[in-house]
């Protein structure tokens, strides 16, 4: 909740919420003469009554100056940021300084150095971060709040407004745009009106950003408890079509899902009642990134072939791990499975040693989120049944690839007189299937008389193969 009372009460309440570290860090600079404040979402978190973060410093002190009161201390930027790290954290301590000419929509290409607390606060990006804590020593005054934008009204109306001309404020660094709405996902606030206004006008300049920049917001908003607003919000501006043009492209295409919903509410629908783990999550919003492109008389035939490279291209270009981006690009192809109670228990294990068991459980939680965003049961198609089923191969410890059969290639070019190539895989293949329909196989003898009968099954045909 937004803090009970104004100014005075969140000045009382900031030196108690600080860490020993930051108070240790003021004190030194104040010592040396050198104004310093706390300033940004520290104390907005504080305001509104929520758990602080990062808590970082502004100061008049040149980094250099800044950087030999402190032991350890890095300065290896051009921003002016002295990182010093204290009780086992990093705290950013950056000269007052005033931005200029943002070419790019992103980093400004020239930095100028300053002693004015209020100029810093006015480069910065919502009210809400825009306030500082703290004391100029030259002038004998005591710590105090500074709020020069009307940081604190906003916070206690839970308002998002840019500082000074917003069009202006998102021209000059377009992740502002994106921050504005991950801001309004976590906090559950609203954008002031003309400067959602401005996020609507200047949407297009988020194709400036890095992928990684755009993957750290996303991946934020999805990180909320229910992150249908900030979604929405996405959607509505025209972001999401600046960050993937395939999301985009869902709006408007009938669902026979939910009565009066389109894809894109499918989508967020299931992105909301996903188990909040991140590859589940960003599974969630591109299970169905395929279906525009395989629309065809009120069927998505294939959709989740096409949406698995589509979405693999997309995590491409956000920059994720190529761990991260192939668990949700699995997740994404494997999500169509129809299941059946009269599965015999080679299905089961065919469809397990398919999904891989480290992605079961996510593969389980995307179909139930789907189900919901559908409009059903979250275990719609008897998924507890499947689930069930698999916990209990799981237990007794099934063959899921060819690495678990007891005989190998060595073994079969030993007996069978094969050499390297396609007879041996082949046969390799047949085995594998057999031990999956009966696991009970899977033994040396009982493999090599099979791979016997198979050999002879192929006759001359496999010659080629065979050692002269």
């Amino acid at each position: 909740m937004p803090g009970d009372g104004a100014g005075t009460d969140l000045a009382e309440r900031i030196p108690a919420a600080l860490p020993s570290s930051v108070h240790e860090i003021l004190r030194a600079l104040w010592a040396a003469g050198h104004a310093a404040y706390v300033v940004g979402g520290a104390l907005r978190d504080v305001a509104a009554g929520r758990p602080s973060g990062d808590w970082d410093l502004a100061t008049a002190a040149l980094p250099e100056d800044t950087a030999a009161l402190f032991d350890p201390a890095v300065y290896e930027n051009t921003f002016g940021t002295v990182v010093v790290r204290r009780d086992g954290r990093d705290h950013e301590i950056t000269t007052f300084r005033t931005d200029h000419d943002y070419a790019d929509f992103r980093r400004p290409h020239r930095v100028e150095f300053g002693t004015s607390v209020e100029a810093d606060l006015a480069r910065r990006d919502f009210t809400m971060n825009a306030l500082a804590w703290g004391a100029e020593p030259a002038q004998g005054g005591s710590a105090g709040l500074i709020d020069p934008f009307g940081g604190l009204a906003d916070i206690n109306e839970r308002v998002i407004r840019a500082v000074g001309e917003p069009r202006a404020r998102f021209e000059e660094d377009a992740l502002r745009i994106v921050r504005a709405i991950r801001f309004a996902a976590q906090l559950g606030w609203m954008i002031e009106s003309a400067t959602l206004e401005a996020i609507h006008a200047t949407a297009p300049l988020v194709v400036h950003l890095s992928g990684e920049r755009i993957a750290a917001e996303l991946g934020r908003i999805l990180a909320v408890d229910h992150p249908f607003m900030g979604l929405r919000l996405l959607a509505d501006t025209g972001v999401l079509a600046a960050i993937s043009a395939d999301l985009a492209a869902q709006r408007g295409v009938a669902q026979r899902k939910v009565a009066g919903e389109d894809l894109w509410d499918h989508t967020v629908r299931t992105v909301d009642a996903a188990a909040n783990r991140p590859t589940v999550r960003l599974a969630a919003l591109v299970h169905d990134i395929g279906k525009p492109a395989t629309a065809a008389d009120g069927h998505f035939y294939g959709h989740e072939v096409v949406g698995a490279e589509l979405a693999d291209r997309l995590l491409d270009r956000l920059h994720l791990s190529a761990s991260e981006r192939q668990a949700v690009v699995h997740l994404v192809r494997q999500h169509m499975f129809r299941y059946a109670p009269e599965w015999g228990d080679g299905a089961v294990r065919r469809f397990l040693a398919k999904v891989g068991p480290r992605a079961i459980d996510d593969l389980f939680a995307l179909r139930e989120a789907d189900n919901e965003g559908s409009g059903l049961p979250r275990d719609a198609d008897n998924l507890d049944g499947l689930r069930a089923r698999v916990a209990a191969e799981l237990a007794s410890g099934p063959i899921l690839d060819r690495s678990a059969l007891a005989i190998d290639g060595a073994d079969l070019m030993a007996d069978l007189g094969l050499t390297q190539g396609p007879e041996l895989g082949r046969i390799l293949g047949l085995l594998f299937e057999r031990v999956v329909d009966d696991p009970r196989l899977n033994t040396r003898e009982r493999l090599l008389e099979i791979a016997r009968d198979l050999g002879r099954r192929a006759g001359p045909a496999s010659g080629s193969d065979r050692r002269q």
